[in-house]
């Protein structure tokens, strides 16, 4: 058994490995990367130099290049004690042409462009743009360097930091005193017994701590990280995208660090270090006593993969508890009338293209008064029903094909005429052989249904406007979210993966002629 899992996480890993270096390829280098700018808003606004400058930013934080500004080099060499401020101040008021450069700009630009040399960077000098004699709009000269990112390095660094740990250096500025503190008694809990792990110097401040809230204990400590998104979800992690709450604000009565009490919805069992966050902010001078002060918000519905899993686990049960009985029905009832419908109904929901009979059923939905959209300020269940039968429809379908073509199957065997002449009764031998013998193939599913419920439907839950994780995928698509295409591919094999090795376990349970073993022969 042990071997046997083993080897299979292993083909895991290389199968999802293969399929994320494909989805790569085909994000970073078969479409344009001009059209991560199809739906920027920002990108019509700005003009000249001022836009390519901007596209150059925009692909570095897309992953495609590396991206150095003048002025990021000279603050480095400031930073590194290099050069002095007033010597900084100067170098990067660069000419509106090299011959307009002073002696000090001339000086560190040379130095640049043989730093990027020795780097494999490519210099770009854009030239003052002028409207008559006058700077056009955007038009300031501009002097950086890129080089293109390999899609090995791409790749390798993905992997390199898709599992982070947190720990008492992840924050580089000086935190006085780094250490992590056990406490029973959470100081965000008001006294009460909740147990909570604390550090200073980690990236979060609460690395393990509880709640009412289910699954009542919560970590910190070990992430998730898919990529940030750019576009779906400007600058949020593709995991908090997917698992953090959406709709209105619930707020409650919050204290403070420095015991400042008020109405809010901030969830301070999130908070993230964020760098110099205290100077100069009174509002978070009031409220903080450290740079631990960007916090999410508590919002009343669930998130993306909440609903998603909702619907797609109460579906999957529905099918189960329908599609099992029909099939079993379908196959004792063999060509007679039963059977014929139910075979009609195999054969439409077959043939018929899934947006079609969604699109149906919307219409009869919205007929008789079913919720047809999505609202998340409505507390209305009945805004379930449509999406949850969509989506069981073509399950119970299936169900109902390959059980009665199993049963069938197994009616038919040898071993089934040998029992009835051994006196065993029709239903002893229906519930003793055929129905578990026909029921194996379909108990391999099983794991695969339920954390399928995770994903999410692309169709139907752009047909009644879910907001689930299904089209998450699609939004991203659209807008050309190099992140969350490959973070959310990375999300679906996974889970994949995870469902195969899942079946294969459930079905040596229940069929004792499967065995992960080997014996010696």
């Amino acid at each position: 058994m042990t071997k046997y899992l083993l080897r299979r996480l292993l083909h895991g890993l290389v199968s999802i490995f293969i399929v994320v270096t494909i989805v790569m390829l085909m994000v970073y280098s078969m479409i344009d990367r001009n059209q991560v700018f199809a739906q920027d808003p920002q990108f019509t606004k700005v003009a000249n130099n001022q836009k390519i400058t901007y596209m150059y930013r925009k692909w570095q934080d897309f992953g495609y290049l590396d991206y150095l500004p003048f002025s990021d080099y000279m603050q480095k060499l400031y930073q590194n004690g290099e050069v002095d401020e007033d010597t900084r101040r100067v170098a990067v008021s660069i000419g509106r042409t090299p011959d307009k450069d002073s002696e000090v700009t001339a000086q560190y630009v040379k130095q640049f462009e043989e730093y990027c040399a020795q780097n494999g960077l490519t210099v770009m000098r854009l030239n003052a743009i002028l409207a008559g004699k006058k700077l056009a709009a955007g038009g300031n000269p501009q002097l950086f360097a890129y080089k293109d990112r390999p899609l090995a390095l791409r790749l390798w660094t993905y992997v390199r930091n898709l599992i982070t740990v947190d720990t008492i250096h992840s924050v580089a500025d000086d935190v006085g005193e780094r250490g992590i503190t056990f406490t029973l008694h959470d100081p965000l809990a008001g006294g009460k017994f909740s147990p909570a792990i604390i550090g200073n110097g980690t990236l979060h401040k609460y690395l393990l701590y509880c709640d009412n809230k289910f699954p009542y204990i919560h970590q910190n400590l070990v992430f998730l990280n898919l990529g940030k998104s750019y576009s779906v979800n400007p600058g949020v992690e593709i995991t908090t995208t997917m698992s953090k709450s959406q709709g209105a604000y619930v707020t409650s009565m919050v204290t403070y660090p420095t015991g400042l009490t008020e109405v809010s919805a901030d969830d301070l069992h999130s908070a993230i270090y964020q760098s110099g966050s205290l100077a100069g902010n009174v509002m978070n001078q009031a409220r903080f006593t450290d740079d631990y002060t960007s916090v999410l918000t508590v919002k009343r519905n669930p998130s993306r993969m909440g609903y998603s899993f909702t619907i797609g686990i109460i579906a999957t049960a529905l099918a189960y508890l329908v599609g099992i009985p029909l099939g079993v029905l379908l196959a004792l009832k063999k060509d007679k009338l039963v059977d014929k419908i139910g075979t009609a109904y195999i054969v439409f929901i077959m043939a018929v293209p899934s947006l079609s009979y969604i699109l149906i059923f919307k219409a009869i939905g919205n007929g008789i008064g079913l919720p047809t959209t999505f609202d998340m300020q409505s507390t209305s269940k009945l805004m379930f029903v449509l999406p949850v039968v969509s989506l069981a429809l073509p399950t119970i379908g299936g169900l109902m094909r390959w059980l009665r073509r199993f049963m069938i199957d197994q009616m038919n065997s040898d071993y089934v005429k040998f029992a009835r002449s051994g006196g065993l009764s029709e239903g002893e031998i229906f519930s003793r052989h055929i129905l578990k013998n026909a029921a194996i193939p379909i108990i391999h599913g099983v794991p695969g249904a339920i954390l399928g419920a995770m994903t999410g439907a692309f169709i139907t839950e752009r047909v009644y406007v879910v907001p689930g994780i299904g089209g998450l995928l699609i939004n991203a698509i659209g807008a050309y979210d190099n992140a969350v295409i490959v973070g959310v591919t990375l999300f679906y094999a996974t889970l994949s993966v995870v469902s195969m090795i899942l079946g294969d376990l459930l079905m040596s349970l229940v069929d004792p002629r499967i065995s992960f073993t080997s014996k010696a022969r």
